[in-house]
């Protein structure tokens, strides 16, 4: 039912950011506030039994659903911003995309080694993006307790990239 919900809201973008691109556009989610309740409640049921003591949020569409997750678990809300974003002492990790390279970054007293943390953002494509915050958690002394995602690209295999960092992958909505 959920991924039905969220499939109906989600708008496409034909050759966005680049010809031959289909964007899937979440914002159309964020104005059906019962819609954005019925994300988190999926996610909430999903996590049941799964040891979490903070979310990780992935600039900046992860940061949506990541902070109103975390507060609903009753967890820190950690952000993972693109290089230059964070003012306190931050630990980064340089990953490839398709066309270069990017840096993440988290401030490095975002979490206690040993805590799990569960890594969220709207969309997984490839994986890359969470790959690179999957190590940099684990560099950091933190254990990936999963990933959870409202949408998944299943035709880019971002999923069996990411599966053997954790046994808990969530997509809420998979094309």
């Amino acid at each position: 039912m959920i991924e039905q919900q969220i499939k109906s809201a989600i708008r496409d973008i034909p050759d966005f950011p680049k010809p031959g691109i289909i964007f899937k556009d979440i914002t159309p989610i964020l104005k059906d506030p019962a819609l954005c309740e019925n994300i988190i409640n999926a996610f909430a049921d999903k996590l049941q039994g799964i040891r979490i003591d903070a979310i990780a949020g992935i600039e900046s569409r992860g940061f949506l659903f990541g902070l109103t997750l975390a507060t609903r678990l009753g967890v820190p809300f950690i952000p993972v911003r693109k290089a230059g974003k964070l003012p306190f002492t931050i630990k980064q990790k340089a990953y490839k995309l398709e066309y270069g390279t990017a840096i993440i970054e988290m401030h490095t007293d975002a979490f206690e080694p040993g805590q799990h943390i569960l890594i969220h953002d709207d969309l997984l494509a490839t994986g890359g993006t969470v790959t690179a915050a999957s190590e940099l958690i684990t560099e950091m002394g933190g254990i990936v307790a999963g990933f959870a995602f409202v949408v998944g690209l299943g035709f880019l295999n971002g999923k069996e990239r990411i599966a053997p960092l954790s046994d808990h992958v969530i997509v809420l909505a998979d094309y």
